[in-house]
């Protein structure tokens, strides 16, 4: 297993050749989407998207079952189907199948890459990435402390040469307001929504710009009950409708508020540099105290409890991983066709 570094000192080194071709098999799922694409960009490679969606058995046997024989995997007319990639990128338990046959199929032809930790065997691909709160460790193991993303140093400084007006318009500092919802582990009572909505109503006070924007798995009671807390603020609210403005959050706020349940989320802000203060409602995990440790020793995040906390700043070295990963992806990769130029 490699642990490896968060920070920009690959330049230059992560690139395929022009003509690598690229597959990223996904299962729809937008958060995982992101990580995948946030690995093939950061390997400068131009890769075909090809989605899958297993029904019936397949899928409740993803990810240790095999592709449903309508799949036709390996045929002519196929979705998949020779010439073989040279590289293919999966996330999620429903791609992983896919990823699995196309290794036996290919033989040494493409290398398969899963982000995340399928908890499959480690012949599943040739490499797996997992983040460093997760157990699984192996010689085809690699691990960083925030996921892969889109948000790059170069591409939030494109985004910063150009604020939209309705953000120019805010006062600063600015709070990017980043709010998740129940999952596995968190439940979000009502004594958490009490107090998160008190937080917000405190900071709607405070002379500073809210850009608040919630995800797909907030509530619309929550939703409600932000919208209503804040409204007396001078804030951007997006509510779904229109262009996301959420990567010009990212790119402009001077601070983040961040519910302490979207690992993607808290990750992403963290690849700014700017304070993140997160919101911890009642529950959590082992898993996901590892993570949150993590980044407060990093001196990315502190947990918050009063709203005036925001203006407090402080620095850290931004954590973005797509790029190291990329350079581990690389290494293995030309050193494996390398060996098999050595055997022909």
């Amino acid at each position: 297993m490699i642990s490896i570094p968060q920070v920009e000192t690959f330049e230059g080194y992560t690139s395929f050749p022009d003509e690598t071709v690229c597959w990223i098999i996904s299962d729809g799922k937008a958060g995982n989407l992101t990580q995948c694409v946030g690995v093939a960009e950061a390997l400068g490679v131009a890769a075909e998207i090809k989605e899958v969606a297993p029904r019936g058995l397949s899928r409740l046997l993803a990810p240790y079952g095999g592709v449903a024989q309508a799949e036709r995997f390996g045929q002519r007319g196929s979705a998949f189907s020779p010439p073989w990639p040279d590289l293919a990128i999966g996330c999620g338990r429903l791609t992983t199948p896919y990823l699995r046959a196309l290794r036996k199929a290919s033989g040494l032809k493409s290398y398969t890459v899963i982000l995340l930790d399928p908890k499959t065997g480690p012949n599943t691909a040739d490499l797996f990435w997992v983040p460093q709160h997760d157990k699984r460790r192996g010689g085809n193991v690699i691990t960083t402390l925030t996921s892969p993303h889109r948000y790059s140093p170069q591409r939030l400084n494109e985004l910063r040469a150009a604020v939209p007006p309705e953000i120019a318009a805010l006062p600063k500092p600015r709070i990017a307001v980043l709010i998740g919802g129940p999952n596995g582990d968190y439940k979000y009572r009502f004594e958490d929504e009490a107090r998160l909505i008190a937080l917000l109503s405190d900071l709607a006070q405070l002379p500073v710009g809210l850009m608040i924007t919630c995800s797909r798995r907030t509530p619309p009671s929550i939703v409600r009950l932000v919208d209503t807390a804040t409204r007396g603020a001078a804030r951007v609210f997006w509510t779904g409708e229109g262009e996301n403005p959420y990567p010009q959050f990212l790119a402009h706020a001077d601070a983040f508020l961040v519910t302490a349940d979207s690992v993607n989320m808290v990750g992403e802000a963290c690849a700014t540099g700017r304070p993140v203060h997160v919101f911890f409602p009642r529950g959590g995990s082992a898993k996901f105290t590892r993570f949150h440790t993590s980044l407060q020793e990093h001196g990315a995040t502190r947990p918050i409890v009063e709203a005036d906390a925001v203006l407090q700043n402080w620095t850290y070295t931004p954590l973005y991983s797509a790029t190291p990963i990329a350079a581990e992806i690389r290494r293995r990769y030309l050193r494996r066709r390398a060996v098999l130029g050595n055997m022909m």
